[in-house]
This record gives structure tokens, sequence and C-alpha cells, in this order.
């Protein structure tokens, strides 16, 4: 573990509500986390008179004058190019320097990826990074990657996206040994495409730095079959606005089911505490934060819509990455990947077959 104070870097004008949601998120976290200082990138005419109205946050804050920001809609070419005074620019390269243990930015997501991978760069065995967050399930949390930042993979990407989701359960979820399960269209060894089955092949043998589950539908996501659901960005980007338009449609549904009658309006009044409870378990504010895994550096992700809650639980997944030291253990299980991938026997052909669905 991680001595000392934990120092992140934020991007205090990133995001839809910014700079409030930013600084009102670092005030929670500041609570919360007496261990953790913070580098504030932006313009410090916004940014102080905010830092101020907090009572002791100045004490735990650094602001670092940034002339520049990246907007919603620039391209990740432009902001690469363009916005290298920017307050996201700032803030990843602190982190890349040595100056901030990581950044955390609620922006534009394409920029962030890229700008964090200039200045980062990969960790040693991983090639792609690939964006992981949380979802609630029947059986607690299950980690989801890819989530978007890489359309296509082959059977190394989703090797090392396997490992990668792995030591993120492992340090932010507490697991010893977190299930891992490759998305696919049937639980069947033979099911998917070529990709899918190697990367199955090299997660199956002895010495995988994994604990592999197998093939996951995508009805086992909610069931939380697998610790660890990982897929391309593509599959995994579809798969995460579908869950999340379906839950937005059930509270509709059930809202709109007690406006239906006066006594359904009764029940509901009896059933308020329940109702409280399921908001508050599905909130996603608990479960902002997503990471760009494989960087040499934790780079994280904010919702840009989010409040200031959701914020203050982005700030904590970058510490507690920072803290049990991620890093370190990702390099390990990624140097155990390629002795197993790397092997003589570890290329043979997968068994060709049609991968209907079931």
């Amino acid at each position: 573990m991680k001595a000392g104070k934990v120092v992140l870097a934020l991007d205090g004008m990133g995001g839809d509500h910014a700079p409030d949601v930013v600084v009102n998120g670092a005030d929670i976290a500041r609570v919360r986390y007496p261990d953790t200082t913070y580098l504030l990138f932006g313009d410090p005419a916004r940014l102080k008179p905010l830092v101020d109205k907090r009572k002791g946050l100045a004490t735990s804050v650094e602001i670092v004058a940034a002339s520049d920001a990246v907007s919603a809609d620039d391209k990740p070419s432009f902001a690469l190019r363009r916005r290298r005074q920017s307050s996201m620019w700032l803030a990843c390269q602190a982190a890349a320097d040595g100056n901030a243990d990581s950044v955390v930015s609620a922006g534009n997501t394409g920029a962030l990826l890229a700008i964090s991978m200039v200045a980062m760069r990969m960790l040693e065995g991983a090639h792609r990074p690939a964006l992981a967050s949380f979802l609630p399930t029947s059986r607690g949390e299950t980690v989801m990657l890819d989530l978007g930042a890489n359309l296509e993979c082959d059977a190394d990407n989703l090797a090392e996206f396997a490992v990668m989701g792995s030591v993120f359960a492992q340090v932010l979820l507490g697991l010893d040994a977190p299930k891992v399960g490759l998305l696919n269209v049937g639980s069947e060894e033979l099911k998917g495409h070529e990709e899918l089955r190697q990367a199955a092949a090299w997660l199956r043998r002895e010495g995988s730095p994994v604990n592999f589950h197998g093939f996951v539908e995508g009805n086992d996501i909610g069931a939380g079959v697998a610790d660890v659901v990982v897929t391309d960005g593509f599959t995994g980007n579809v798969a995460l606005k579908a869950i999340e338009g379906t839950a937005k449609l059930t509270f509709l549904f059930v809202g709109d089911a007690f406006r239906t009658s006066t006594f359904a309006k009764i029940g509901y009044l009896f059933a308020a505490g329940a109702w409280k409870k399921l908001r508050k378990r599905v909130d996603p504010r608990r479960y902002n934060g997503g990471v760009f895994l494989g960087l040499d550096g934790v780079c994280v992700k904010s919702h840009g819509g989010t409040d200031q809650l959701g914020f203050a639980y982005a700030i904590g997944v970058a510490r507690d990455l920072v803290r049990q030291e991620y890093k370190n253990k990702l390099v390990e299980g990624l140097a155990k990947l390629r002795q197993i991938t790397s092997a003589p026997d570890a290329s043979e052909k997968v068994v060709q077959a049609s991968g209907g669905t079931a």
C-alpha cells in the first residue's frame, strides 16, 4: 500500500457543470479522505472564489493556472494539437511527470483518452487502454470493460483487458480472485468469433493470472454471474447504454403506475422507504468514475453531467487505485499473461465453428 499523502490532479474546467461541481466534489472528498490533497487546474479567477466559499478546502487545494479548456465539442486530434495549455492537458501532464499520483476529469472523453495516452503512455505489457467502470448487480457490483475506448479488439487485447479488469476488481472491490467472463452470444466454448475463442483458450491455461469463469451472455451481467465482464468497446458501450436505458424506463413505468389511482398513491406512501432504498442502490452517482486501464498512470473519467456527489465518488476511485498500488499489481499480471501467450503451444489454432445465437 502506498504510504504518505495522495496527490490528485483535478481538471477544474472539465464537465457540464464545471467548475462548481469539481470544487464542491473535492470538498466532499476532502472530508472523506483526509490523506488526499489536490492540484486544481483551471482559471484562478473562477476557481478561487469557489474554493474560498468552502471552509477548510483551501488547506487541501493548490490552484494551478490554466489559460485554456477542452470543450465538449473538441475532437481528440484538435485537443492534442491546440489545447496544450488547457486544464485537462496540464492535469494529465502533472500526473505523467509525477507531480500528482492521478488525474480526474469530467471533460470530453475522447480528448481525455487521447491526451492521457500521449502524456502518460502505455504501461509495460499493455498495448491499448480500456475504459472500465462498475455496474450494480443482484450480487453486488460487477466491473465491465471496455466501455468504448476500442471499437475493435483482437484476442491479445481481450486477454489483456481480462487481466486489467481482474486487478481493478481486486483493488476496488476487495476480491481475492474475481471471476472473469468474456461477453459472448452463448456460454458454450465453441460460440463466438475466433478472437473471443482464442482469448478464452489463453485465459483457461494453467498459470493464467485470472480466475477465468468462461463465456457469459448479456443477461448474465445483471445476475452477477461474473465479477468482471470483458468485451470490445463497441459491444460494451452498446450494452452499457442499453442497461442504463432499461433502468430509466423501469423507473418511469413504476412511477407512472403509482400515479394511476388514489389507492396506488396511498400504496406509494407505504412503499416510500423501499423505493428510497432502491433508488440509492442504483444511484448512478455511486458508480461514477470510469478508469482508463493500461496507462502508465491513473486516469479517472467522471461522467460529464454528474453532480458534486458523483464527482466525489470519482475522486474516491482515483484515490483508492493509487493507495492500493494498482499499477504495480497490473504489471505483474500482464507479465504472467505474456508467459502464457508466448508459450509454444499457446498459438495453436482454435477450432473453427459458427457462432450463432442460442
